[in-house]
């Protein structure tokens, strides 16, 4: 009750009212005698600090319980004393969303709910999106300005073998010293001339074949001729390497994790773990007998999983860290640190190879991202060492397999995302504030409001630091188990320095290259149907096989009643000529039979057209059969006769000239069909025309019809069928 009384009395001090409303603070009455307090004001006092802090707590309530871009929406706030305020709240962060449609690795999901991400789908505005296929630059085109997604436009460039290799051939030919780490590459069909002469020249090499844009080893094999290869195929060859080094027998190769966090400034980051895959055979020289063996040459995980030698020990089994390798090493006498640094220059130059196409693409692709850097990306450098322990790259994976089917995979791969996400800063870019800012400058630039905004006179105040500057600064100190491997000094300066022409020039040649070995391929594949075309016919046929058809051309003359009538029309007048049965008309004598009436017995047509031989090569032409040929000339005439009894080529004639796109040859060698057309049209035709037509009935000789009769001097016409 005593503390009621006193709130009430504090209420209903007039003074203190007049004195909060005019300072904003509670303070104490002075008189000029300085007068001692009373007890019973410091009690006061004290109700007034309480009350102050609730009317703070309250305040705090209603400007922090919407979002952080609002406003408090009362103009009149409640008076705070001085004392209460310097206990500033902190401000909520608003929530992160990631899209994962497109990503089938749980533990992408795992570390994401661990950073307090929000899965969203792709109609709603994610902040970050992870996808396992390449960004399409319709993808990137249509990203906000505070988005970010996990490929970079254009990486394809390293990432697809043969793209791979033509970059690195290309920067090997301008840096030659430089660009010494991969093994000989050629890409088929293109450079499929060039390899053959190399293996001719070299025939103790071993070639590793791969697909020119497979994964996890499917389609890879091995071959010592490239004689066995098609010529068609679109493949990449490879000059195995022979000698690898080799731990405990056995053949290996190093999985490195690299960050890129920005292509312009290019920031490359290596991580320290990574996984180290063993083959499950020991590993021999590459002979006739061994080359099928997948389990020794090869040593992709997706492999060698099914094989029955495969073990899971992280220190000893057939994966194992980075970390345990280097135990390995240093117990053998291997200068880590050397080693380790020719590794992160094998991974810089690689990059750097395709970086002015990273450049270009993202600058075409992301015009308005001035927050933060629109993409990022981990990239799967796989590392083979030779005896030497030289470094050798094999490939780069754009989307590296974060499965986690073992508990070495498991700590290896959650680290890596956990730090990738650490070192991103994914809450430096605030959605809610770019997407007012992009509203604000639709609605300026409607309305006109910031026309003369560069004139308006602005307070001096001290130059904030970019985003880029703090993005630095950011991963400068959150690396976690990163390591920066570029920026460096100027050691890579010079290899930025490539000739203009250079790129375009070597993609052009490739293309050329291709667009040559695709007409090869396709007159190839013509040569081959023509091959089998006439491959059938030529096959021997039976004794039987070859008389059926003579006994059926000797009955269809015999049961025709009459033949086709030919007419030639001369100055003297019309004379027709009709082809009559040749048993009727030509009496037997012991003459010359003719070819339609030659019997031949098997023996002398074996003697006279000997058997042709099988086509054992395609590029051999086969052997011309004598029956055959007469067939073909047969039909070659009949298809002349009806062509020209028809009238075809006059009414081609006809229609060009009239459509007016007859050229001066056409004219000169078929202008006999423009004369035709004019003489059939004369009176003096028409008489005669009539005149054979009375005739042509009285005798009863034809039924043709007069007019399908063409005349004309010194041509040769024909009666049309019906």
């Amino acid at each position: 009750m005593a503390q009621l009384d006193l709130h009430d009395t504090f209420l209903n001090d007039e003074d203190h009212l007049h004195i909060t409303k005019q300072t904003g603070t509670l303070s104490k009455r002075k008189t000029d005698k300085e007068e001692k307090i009373s007890p019973e004001h410091l009690v006061k006092e004290d109700m007034a600090d309480k009350i102050a802090t609730i009317l703070m707590h309250n305040y705090d309530g209603k400007l922090y319980g919407e979002d952080d871009t609002s406003q408090p929406t009362s103009c009149t706030a409640p008076i705070i004393p001085i004392e209460a305020t310097r206990k500033k709240k902190k401000r909520k962060r608003s929530q992160i969303s990631i899209c994962l449609t497109n990503c089938r690795y749980e533990s992408i999901r795992k570390v994401a709910s661990a950073f307090g991400m929000r899965e969203v789908s792709e109609e709603e505005a994610w902040n970050f999106y992870w996808t396992d296929m390449s960004v399409s630059v319709e993808r990137a085109k249509e990203m906000k300005r505070f988005q970010r997604i996990n490929h970079f436009p254009g990486m394809l460039e390293i990432c697809r073998k043969d793209l791979l290799a033509r970059n690195l051939n290309r920067m090997q030919k301008i840096y030659p010293k430089e660009y010494n780490f991969f093994p000989k590459t050629w890409c088929l069909p293109a450079d499929f001339g060039e390899a053959l002469n190399y293996s001719k020249s070299r025939k103790n090499k071993t070639f590793i074949i791969k697909p020119e844009c497979g994964s996890q080893g499917r389609g890879i094999y091995l071959t010592k001729s490239l004689k066995d290869i098609k010529p068609t195929d679109k493949l990449i060859c490879q000059v195995y390497l022979s000698k690898p080094y080799l731990v405990d027998g056995y053949k290996f190769d190093i999985r490195v994790y690299t960050l890129i966090t920005s292509c312009d400034p290019l920031r490359i980051f290596v991580y320290n773990e990574g996984l180290v895959r063993f083959a499950t055979s020991r590993y021999a020289d590459p002979n006739v007998n061994n080359t099928t063996n997948v389990f020794m040459h090869l040593t992709n995980y997706a492999l060698n999983k099914h094989s029955r030698t495969y073990v899971y020990d992280s220190e000893a089994g057939s994966k194992r860290k980075i970390s345990t390798l280097n135990k390995i090493l240093l117990s053998q006498g291997v200068d880590l640190d050397r080693l380790w640094h020719s590794i992160d220059q094998v991974i810089v130059k690689t990059i750097i190879s395709a970086w002015p196409i990273l450049k270009h693409s993202y600058h075409a692709c992301f015009p308005s991202h001035d927050m933060v850097h629109a993409c990022f990306e981990i990239l799967g450098f796989d590392i083979l060492l030779d005896h030497k322990l030289h470094p050798f790259i094999l490939e780069v994976n754009h989307s590296p397999s974060f499965h986690t089917d073992t508990q070495l995979d498991r700590e290896v791969k959650e680290g890596l995302l956990t730090d990738t996400l650490t070192m991103l800063n994914i809450w430096q870019c605030d959605k809610k504030r770019v997407l007012e800012e992009d509203r604000k400058r639709i609605r300026d630039r409607l309305l006109q409001t910031n026309k003369f905004a560069e004139y308006a006179p602005t307070e001096e105040k001290e130059p904030e630091k970019s985003p880029w500057q703090t993005q630095i600064q950011w991963e400068e100190t959150h690396l976690g188990n990163f390591r920066r491997v570029y920026p460096v000094g100027e050691q890579y300066a010079s290899l930025f320095q490539q000739p203009s022409g250079s790129l375009y020039t070597g993609t052009a040649s490739s293309r050329a290259r291709g667009d040559c070995a695709r007409l090869q391929r396709e007159e190839f594949q013509q040569t081959k149907a023509k091959a089998e075309a006439l491959k059938k016919p030529s096959q021997p046929k039976t004794k039987e096989d070859d008389q059926k058809p003579k006994e059926k051309k000797e009955k269809e003359k015999e049961g025709e009643g009459g033949s086709m009538s030919i007419s030639v029309t001369t100055d003297k007048g019309k004379v027709k000529v009709k082809e009559q049965k040749k048993k009727e008309d030509k009496p037997k004598v012991a003459s010359k039979p003719s070819l339609m009436q030659q019997t031949v017995s098997p023996t002398e047509e074996k003697e006279k057209e000997p058997k042709p031989s099988y086509v054992t090569c395609s590029y051999e032409p086969d052997a011309i059969v004598e029956r055959e040929e007469r067939e073909r000339l047969n039909l070659l005439a009949q298809r002349d006769f009806l062509i020209r009894s028809y009238g075809m080529l006059e009414q081609i004639y006809l229609v060009m000239k009239k459509m007016g796109t007859l050229r001066p040859e056409d004219e000169r060698k078929y202008g006999v069909y423009g004369r035709l057309s004019v003489v059939s049209n004369s009176p003096k035709i028409k008489l005669k025309k009539h005149q054979d037509k009375v005739h042509m009935a009285s005798n009863n000789k034809s039924d043709v019809n007069d007019d399908f009769l063409v005349e004309c001097r010194d041509a040769v016409w024909s009666e049309r069928p019906q």
